[in-house]
């Protein structure tokens, strides 16, 4: 006789979801025994190709301190544009008031 499931909960956001999962075994609500692999071919990548023009002396700094880092170029100017973004959000944030 198969063992009874116990039914998923209806959860009210994402947090809340992760919070349950972390403190409870799938196996008491999901029957792992019909469990397919599947394929997801058609998948978007999460990034978005781009063409820039940069001056060649930028570049070749870049690369070159990229190099030190043995870190690839690219992945370096990712990281320095995000962070420069996050930090420009930040900067455009509401300062909290201080206590008077």
């Amino acid at each position: 006789m198969p063992r009874r499931l116990k039914p998923i909960p209806k959860f009210a956001n994402e947090a809340e979801e992760r919070a349950f999962w972390e403190s409870h075994d799938s196996t008491d609500f999901v029957d792992w025994t019909k469990a397919r692999i599947v394929s997801f071919p058609n998948l978007k990548p999460s990034t978005k190709t781009i063409s820039l023009r940069l001056p060649e002396d930028v570049l070749n700094t870049i690369r070159s301190h990229a190099n030190k880092l043995d870190v690839p170029y690219q992945s370096l100017m990712k990281l320095w544009l995000a962070e420069k973004a996050a930090q420009t959000v930040r900067s455009r944030e509401p300062k909290a008031r201080s206590a008077r």
